[in-house]
């Protein structure tokens, strides 16, 4: 969908960090293009808004993690505009950018990797907070309130990495199997969670 724009994300105590799979802060790109233009379509469809205004949502929403630079965030928007996915209208001298039908339809279509990225960007918020707690010298509270991950669920995550990395050479009966086992877990783990947003 995307244009390659570079990062051009600003991370507060320097360097840069990316999308990286592992549970320290990922190191390198957070976001490609494509990833930024559907964070954008997402909260575009929440509310029309300037440009200033993505980018603090996105810094909001991942408590200071991520910080797309005006120079990736305009040419993403240009490039929404010009595919016709989002609308621009001038309120005073500024751009007010809203998302279009056929931007409504592609967000849909990619729903489901929106909503990762925005886990991701949640998670990485969380982890934040630890860490100023940390830097700041208070005690950490790590699995009393549900913003940190308990060390049983770390252990687990590390279990289940061990295990597909041990069958990396797994015949495709035996990959379809590991498939199953995780489908299967995953589908438990939403509907516990459902349960309990009830």
């Amino acid at each position: 969908m995307g244009r390659g724009h570079g990062d051009g994300s600003h991370h507060r105590g320097g360097g840069r960090r990316g999308s990286g799979g592992g549970d320290d802060m990922p190191r390198g790109r957070k976001f490609s293009s494509d990833d930024l233009q559907l964070l954008l379509l997402a909260l575009l469809a929440e509310e029309p808004r300037h440009g200033y205004e993505l980018i603090k949502a996105l810094e909001v929403r991942s408590n200071g993690f991520y910080t797309p630079s005006p120079g990736m965030i305009y040419p993403a928007l240009t490039y929404l505009e010009e595919l016709g996915y989002a609308t621009v209208e001038m309120d005073g001298s500024r751009k007010r950018y809203a998302i279009s039908d056929s931007g409504r339809q592609y967000l849909e279509t990619h729903r489901e990797r929106v909503d990762m990225m925005f886990a991701k960007l949640k998670h990485f918020a969380l982890k934040m907070d630890s860490v100023r707690r940390a830097f700041s010298g208070e005690e950490s509270d790590e699995g009393q309130d549900g913003r940190s991950w308990i060390p049983e669920l770390l252990q687990a995550r590390h279990a289940i990495k061990r295990a597909l990395y041990s069958r990396s050479d797994a015949a495709p009966g035996e990959q379809l199997r590991i498939a199953q086992i995780l489908a299967k877990a995953v589908a438990e783990i939403e509907n516990a969670q459902e349960q309990k947003d009830r």
